[in-house]
């Protein structure tokens, strides 16, 4: 460069330097795409409006990535389940004895071993009557002991332990009932009152819906009309932070989706320079500029030239200076004597000629040095 040359481009710094919105100028789109490339930040473009409490010109593209930026944050917060509420006036605390003695189900049953049973089971209604609950247990006791395949005797201490406000030692008399007859109305019927007793609605819901379906009683009838409301509001309410994780989770890939987008649509750009004409030289070279283009849906426009071609000399500087106009459509030039698989592939017969090519696919083309013609195509398909 000549001193002269120097001095102008001096003076054109110190212009940016004094008001760098001068850079966003389409023409001067290549010096912009040069600073980019080292590393430079630029000053966003300034915006006219100003906000309400006269702060002056507000970048709205910042605005923009900072509420994306926060709705990102707050997709990516932890999602804490509030405390539902629920009827527990009758829950009590689990009960942590050691597990009541249970009968052998191996053991041989005569005839009068289970009369003795059936003698201890009537001492315990006695007792149970009487209010005698721990006498009802001991006599109860000896029954299951005597005759171990009963299922009626494990469900009706069940019903006792119930009674004594011992849940567990209910629900394992329950689960007892139930291994030798699983159609025992009564062992549903004690298990789910002791699961509601401790506060399990969901679980007591479902048995005691099966022991209604089983035998029915108002006693059943009345223990679901608690159970009921507190299992459908569990119910409810699991869905419902279901659906927010389901919604979150959804909201994390559309975000991931849109991030991998943007990344891939940089990495385009960054092989594209906007407002200048490129170079194609090869084949393959050719194929990397227009999948740019192509992640980055933008028009590509293929000029093939020749050194020695007249009209090329007068249609170049104006394909040049298109590309300044142009700076969102890709430009590229190709020698067809340093290319020629290239100019072998478009089967060019004749110079200048223009393919127009968007996501891949040729679209239009100009044959001729038609300057009109050429601008007239770009303003068609550049949209």
């Amino acid at each position: 460069m000549d001193a002269a040359q120097v001095a102008e481009l001096k003076h054109f710094i110190h212009q940016c330097k004094s008001d760098p919105s001068i850079l966003h100028n389409p023409s001067f789109s290549f010096f912009k795409s040069y600073l980019l490339s080292l590393g430079a930040r630029i000053p966003s473009e300034p915006n006219s409006r100003f906000d309400m409490q006269g702060r002056g010109d507000t970048n709205m593209s910042d605005s923009r990535e900072h509420s994306e930026s926060k709705r990102a944050t707050e997709v990516d917060d932890e999602i804490v389940e509030s405390d539902v509420e629920l009827d527990t006036t009758d829950v009590v605390e689990p009960d942590n004895d050691p597990p009541q003695k249970m009968g052998d189900p191996t053991v041989e049953i005569t005839d009068e071993i289970r009369d003795s049973a059936q003698t201890e089971k009537s001492k315990a209604l006695d007792a149970i009557s009487e209010g005698k609950l721990n006498e009802a247990i001991d006599h109860l006791t000896e029954a299951v002991t005597l005759n171990p395949t009963s299922a009626i005797l494990y469900a009706t201490r069940g019903s006792v332990f119930l009674k004594l406000k011992k849940p567990n030692a209910a629900i394992r008399d329950a689960d007892a009932a139930l291994e030798i007859n699983p159609d025992s109305a009564k062992g549903y019927k004690i298990r789910g009152m002791a699961k509601a007793m401790l506060g399990q609605w969901e679980e007591a819901a479902q048995d005691l819906h099966v022991a209604s379906k089983l035998d029915y009683d108002e006693e059943i009838g009345s223990v679901l009309k608690k159970v009921e409301p507190n299992a459908h509001k569990i119910e409810e309410h699991r869905r419902k932070y279901e659906r927010l994780r389901r919604e979150r989770e959804l909201k994390k890939a559309e975000r991931e989706r849109k991030r991998q987008a943007e990344a891939h649509e940089r990495e385009a750009l960054s092989a594209l320079k906007e407002g200048e004409v490129i170079g194609i030289h090869s084949g393959s070279e050719m194929e990397t500029k227009l999948n740019a283009a192509s992640k980055a849906s933008r028009l590509a426009i293929l000029y093939f030239t020749a050194t020695w071609c007249g009209p090329c000399r007068f249609i170049s500087p104006v394909f040049t200076n298109l590309a300044a106009k142009y700076p969102k459509v890709v430009f590229l030039k190709v020698d067809i004597d340093e290319a020629r698989d290239v100019a072998a592939r478009y089967n060019i017969s004749s110079v200048p000629t223009f393919f127009f090519i968007k996501n891949g696919k040729e679209i239009d083309q100009v044959v001729g040095a038609d300057k009109n013609g050429l601008e007239k195509k770009i303003e068609q398909h550049a949209h």
